[in-house]
């Protein structure tokens, strides 16, 4: 579900895995789905890190060894929350004002057992400044976070492709 006409993005899904391995593959294997074409480098990725603390960051470390960090850590609730930083403006470069960032806060609902449900909320959108209806456009195409939650799903599924 997005709601566009807002400031916010929310996306949901649920996945049949325990609430602490859903939190796991989120945090630890973030690199396993995100798209391999979002990369700020110059060239290729060859790792995108999730740092597992407050404070820490979400980076891409090019194939050459350069790093764009494009994220920082607000939060980390294992196994129910984690809140970071979206530090990429109108333009699609990284911005390096964190008044000029939004944040994701992504939570994990046990619904069963076996069963978690994740909800990923894009916050605040509107402090990118001039432009950040794009931003917004962005995180809620088909090619932003429903690319991202349908390729986590296959992670967990281990349906990966």
């Amino acid at each position: 579900m997005t709601v566009p006409s807002t400031t916010e993005v929310h996306q949901q899904l649920v996945v049949d895995t325990p609430l602490q391995q859903a939190f796991a593959v989120f945090t630890e294997r973030f690199g396993d789905f995100k798209p391999a074409e979002h990369n700020l480098l110059s060239e290729p990725i060859a790792e995108t890190v999730f740092e597992p603390r407050v404070g820490g960051h979400l980076y891409d470390r090019g194939v050459d060894g350069a790093v764009c960090r494009w994220s920082r850590v607000l939060a980390y609730e294992p196994p129910h929350r984690v809140v970071f930083s979206w530090d990429i403006g109108p333009t699609w470069q990284v911005e390096t004002d964190p008044a000029l960032c939004s944040e994701v806060e992504v939570q994990f609902i046990p619904e069963t057992p076996d069963r978690t449900r994740v909800e990923l909320h894009h916050r605040h959108l509107d402090r990118h400044g001039p432009g950040w209806e794009s931003v917004r456009a962005g995180v809620a195409d088909d090619a932003g976070w429903p690319l991202y939650l349908h390729r986590y799903s296959a992670v967990i599924t281990g349906d990966e492709r």
